[in-house]
């Protein structure tokens, strides 16, 4: 499967977030093309261990176990899935500054490969693998770039 470890992958989402342009309009959702960068830096940071999230109550981590197989799935991320609230991006970050910021995490993440990676667990999921982690961000920039055509 698809993960920001592999040089290739990375690659490939890096050329795809350069198609992106300031006036990208969605395809489903909510947020503008500026608040989808800042958002996707946000949850890197999280694999990184600079965004700590709190983890979600008994009910949410039920429920994250029992997804997690379909998750980590090669099946891609449904269209308008639910965001946890310390992700929502509010405002209009400058598009140019997002793009740069999410490029420079990217390469950080993959360059620093698994031991680059957070032991905190991830709020729904819980402990996660650095190859879970790898594997969740490549397909949550995949289905944010195709949220804009990307």
């Amino acid at each position: 499967m698809n993960n920001l470890f592999n040089p290739a992958d990375v690659s490939g989402i890096l050329s795809r977030i350069e198609k992106l342009s300031p006036n990208a309009q969605k395809q489903w959702g909510k947020m503008t093309v500026n608040q989808m960068l800042a958002h996707c830096t946000a949850s890197l940071e999280t694999a990184m261990g600079l965004h700590r999230p709190e983890r979600l109550g008994f009910v949410g981590r039920f429920f994250g176990k029992l997804m997690k197989p379909k998750f980590f799935s090669d099946q891609p991320f449904p269209k308008n899935s639910t965001t946890d609230k310390s992700y929502i991006i509010t405002g209009n970050p400058d598009f140019e500054t997002e793009k740069t910021r999410v490029i420079k995490q990217i390469k950080q993440f993959s360059d620093g490969g698994p031991a680059n990676c957070t032991t905190h667990p991830q709020a729904f999921f819980g402990a996660l693998t650095p190859e879970e982690w790898a594997l969740m961000q490549w397909k949550h920039f995949d289905h944010h770039l195709r949220q804009f055509g990307a």
